[in-house]
């Protein structure tokens, strides 16, 4: 079955849910030809990409950079490499990250926080 990745793509909407978003990702990760790639692979990429994150939030602080680097920020770009990569490893492992989400945060309301 071969996957049109432009109606995909069109198929998302501003408001578009989680639940959207991760099998339109999931859909990708099959027409890009990554669906072999295992979560220790997916968790590689993610570490990489959050390094990026990191040089990009850097860029964006006082924290020194070197001088002749892009000061361009990317900050957005980089936010969405690593969604990418969090929703692919979601996929590999049969996750439903909204339904994650909710049970963390169910956790979550429970703990008191100082």
């Amino acid at each position: 079955m071969e996957i049109d990745m432009q109606k995909e793509w069109d198929s998302l909407k501003e408001d578009s849910s989680l639940r959207e978003i991760q099998e339109y990702a999931k859909k990708m990760i099959m027409a890009r030809g990554f669906e072999e790639e295992t979560p220790q692979d997916i968790l590689m990429l993610l570490t990489e990409e959050l390094g990026e994150l990191a040089k990009e939030v850097r860029k964006t602080t006082k924290v020194k950079v070197d001088k002749n680097a892009s000061r361009t920020p990317n900050l957005g770009n980089e936010i969405a490499d690593v969604f990418n990569y969090l929703l692919a490893l979601c996929v590999a492992e049969d996750i439903d990250l909204l339904q994650a989400f909710k049970n963390k945060e169910a956790i979550n309301l429970k703990r008191e926080w100082k």
